[in-house]
Parts: C-alpha cells; sequence; structure tokens
C-alpha cells in the first residue's frame, strides 16, 4: 500500500500541479513531472511532489535514462504536511548538492510558501517581490502567488500566472527555448528523449 496522503496535501498537490502543467503547456521545451523518481546520485533518489524541468534538446538539467529522470531538475516543488522536517532538512540538502536550482516548499500547516534559489552552490531562501509574488527566475512568466495558493483562490491564482504567461520576459523565454531546439536539431547531436 502507497503511504497515506492527507486532504490538504491532495488538495494543495492539485492546485500546485495545475499551475505548472498550465505553465508548461503554454511553454514548449518545458515538462513538468507529478511524483517522478529523480535519480540524483547513486544514494539519492527521490521523489518530489512536482518538477518542472527543461528538455533535453533545450539544454536542460536532465535527462531520462531507463524511463527515470535523472539529474537534478531546475525546480522542485514540495508539499509539505507531516513532512517539513525531512523537506527543509535532507531533501533540500540533497537537492542543493544535486544543482536544483529552485525549490518551492509549499507548508501547509504554517500557512507558507518556502522559495530557495541556488546561490553559490547553496539554496537561499528569498521572499516574494514587493507586490507579493514570486517570479521564477529560471522559469520566466512562472510566477506564483503565495497568498493565493494557501487561500485556495483558484482565480487569483490562475490571474496571476496568466500575466506572467503574458510577460514579455515568457515570450523571450518561449523564443529562447526554441533557439535552443533549433541549434540542436541543427548540429545533430542525440541528446535522449524527455519524459
Amino acid at each position: 500500500m502507497p503511504p497515506s496522503v492527507s486532504d490538504d496535501h491532495s488538495a494543495f498537490h492539485g492546485d500546485t500541479a495545475g499551475t505548472t502543467a498550465i505553465y508548461k503547456m503554454l511553454t514548449p521545451g518545458v515538462v513538468v513531472n507529478d511524483n517522478p523518481t529523480v535519480v540524483l546520485g547513486p544514494r539519492s533518489e527521490p521523489q518530489p511532489d512536482l518538477s518542472l524541468r527543461v528538455t533535453a534538446e533545450c539544454g536542460g538539467q536532465t535527462r531520462v535514462v531507463d524511463g527515470f529522470v535523472t539529474g537534478a531538475p531546475e525546480m522542485v516543488i514540495e508539499i509539505s504536511v507531516s513532512t517539513e522536517a525531512t523537506d527543509l532538512g535532507a531533501k533540500k540538502r540533497d537537492y542543493e548538492q544535486a544543482g536544483v536550482r529552485e525549490y518551492v516548499v509549499v507548508l501547509v500547516q504554517r500557512r507558507e510558501v518556502v522559495w530557495f534559489e541556488l546561490v553559490d552552490g547553496a539554496l537561499a531562501e528569498r521572499g516574494p517581490d514587493a507586490d507579493g509574488i514570486y517570479r521564477s527566475r529560471q522559469f520566466p512568466g512562472f510566477w506564483l502567488d503565495p497568498a493565493a495558493l494557501l487561500e485556495r483562490d483558484g482565480p487569483r491564482l490562475l490571474a496571476v500566472l496568466q500575466q506572467g504567461i503574458a510577460s514579455p520576459e515568457h515570450a523571450a523565454f518561449v523564443a529562447e527555448l526554441a533557439a535552443r531546439r533549433l541549434r540542436d536539431v541543427g548540429s545533430g547531436s542525440s541528446s535522449p528523449s524527455p519524459a
């Protein structure tokens, strides 16, 4: 039997997964994985709630080897209900050592979203922008309103994401991913297929 999952965990997971899925659908060259086994190293194979990553063809950090994501996803998201100590301790250290660039933890009991960014080899906590919105630096246009997520305000969560997707930064990122893919095809390299 798989471990028990609370209503709180599954509800926040669903909202966060929906947000990342919409972003992925409008950002060719990006993949979302839900509960994937991620091979970070010989003794580190966590199963994050969600990962957001750039495909291999577009220069991403991960590859799919024998059906499993291998390498550090650019972003990992954990929904933390009963696993806060692990998510902010051992898992954070594993993700940091592997080179995950952004790590987001939704602390359900505290009603808080904590966003870490890899700076000089360490995952450092950063706050939202002045307007209360987190704007991903690895995935331009992925904007997250933590208050809307924590209040389960779907319309607001979607509206903020749509603003990010409509931003010039997102358009530039999509163009950059397309150019990377064309360079990869033009060079004749044969990267493994992404999930």
